[in-house]
């Protein structure tokens, strides 16, 4: 077998398709989000702002931040010597995870290396401990998710996004006596929306089932001291699972759930992903302390955010620009073509010194391709202006069709 033709031919077909991925080659400001340093296709670093960065809060930024990890560093150095039963488990480690278990009201808190890693190490086990399981899937869950299920290698139903009648039909075909669990993500980090999480815990309960919420998109975002759109709706209790990110809102990096002892002793005692990975290094999980510690007792970011979000949908929509409908602080700006979405981000980096990514399949269904914006408190009005005037002209540029101004 030709094994580099085999290869060749498969990043052929992504180029053909127009939706080869370029990694940008940037660094950011310190103490100067969203601006940031581009080194690609030109001579020396040239000034940028970031667009489309999970940091929403710039908590990567926050000067507690940077001093809780660097006093962690002086303190007991860079990596963690190993994993969590070797050696690995730091006092940083168990602080973490006590503040995550308080956020979202539960008995403890597990962390791992990245959400990914979360949610596929936990819903890979949760399948193989319960016998015959049933686990139900919205449709749009992160590839996270669907890889644990698949490793789960018990048995998959999904249902159509957010659609509650389809869940409840599902769920009242299946064998009354199979355990089930309902896996959902709070917020859909590619359309915006929230799912009715009160709903299906109501569907949950009326059928003995679990539930699992990913939270990745909205931990640090929402609720009185950011605990997500379930600390929002007052429904953390209900939610079997919740699972997290510290890569986000945090502004660090990492991943963790969060339920009654019993389950995340499950977890920490069987999921290979756990219990074979070494632990994140302490600098990084200080940092995360440092986050959580200052988002549950601040909401000035947060309100920072939100306002932005909504001042550059409003920009978006008197401009005529396809946004959206976009309930949270992800502003989606559709474009239904990789080429043509590579095409603008391509434009918008080297003549206006606008980073954003195109958003292409697999990430989100073929033909609705998009520009995904994510505008944080430090995002000013005129970056806004700026940026709406750029999308406008590169639009009228590339005769692409603009929406009717709200």
């Amino acid at each position: 077998m030709d094994y580099k033709s085999v290869f060749e031919k498969a990043i052929d077909r992504l180029h053909e398709e127009g939706r080869y991925r370029v990694f940008i080659d940037i660094l950011r400001n310190k103490g100067a989000f969203p601006n940031a340093r581009c080194f690609a296709g030109h001579n020396g670093p040239k000034p940028i702002t970031v667009w489309c960065s999970n940091d929403y809060l710039a908590m990567g930024q926050h000067p507690d931040v940077l001093a809780a990890m660097e006093e962690a560093l002086h303190n007991v150095g860079a990596g963690s010597g190993g994993t969590r039963n070797i050696g690995g488990n730091t006092h940083y480690h168990v602080e973490l995870e006590a503040e995550l278990a308080d956020l979202h009201g539960k008995e403890t808190a597990l962390l791992f290396t990245s959400g990914y890693i979360s949610n596929e190490a936990t819903l890979a086990t949760l399948g193989k401990i319960l016998p015959g399981c049933v686990i139900f899937s919205d449709e749009l869950n992160h590839a996270s998710m669907i890889a644990g299920i698949r490793n789960s290698g018990c048995e998959k139903q999904v249902w159509r996004h957010n659609d509650l009648a389809h869940l409840e039909e599902l769920l009242e075909a299946a064998d009354p006596d199979a355990p089930k669990l309902i896996a959902f993500e709070s917020v859909y980090s590619m359309d915006g929306d929230v799912a009715p999480i009160a709903a299906i815990c109501d569907l949950a309960d009326k059928y003995n089932a679990l539930t699992y919420c990913d939270e990745v998109h909205a931990v640090g975002m929402y609720g009185s001291r950011g605990g997500g759109i379930t600390d929002r709706d007052e429904v953390a209790d209900r939610v079997t699972i919740i699972e997290g990110t510290l890569a986000k809102a945090i502004g660090v990096m990492g991943g963790y759930i969060a339920a009654d002892q019993v389950i995340v002793d499950v977890i920490r005692s069987y999921a290979p992903g756990f219990i074979f990975t070494t632990s994140l290094s302490p600098v990084l999980v200080a940092g995360a302390l440092a986050s959580v510690r200052h988002l549950k007792a601040s909401s000035v970011e947060r309100e920072g955010q939100q306002a932005a979000a909504a001042m550059l949908k409003a920009k978006f929509r008197e401009a005529g620009l396809p946004v959206m409908d976009s309930v949270t602080h992800i502003v989606p700006l559709m474009v239904g073509d990789p080429v043509k979405a590579k095409k603008i981000s391509d434009i918008l980096l080297a003549e206006y010194g606008v980073y954003v990514q195109p958003i292409n399949f697999p990430t989100v269904p073929r033909g609705t391709e998009r520009l995904r914006f994510t505008p944080g408190p430090s995002h000013t009005e005129e970056m806004m202006t700026e940026l709406t005037a750029a999308l406008v002209e590169i639009w009228q540029r590339l005769e692409m069709q603009q929406a009717a101004a709200a």
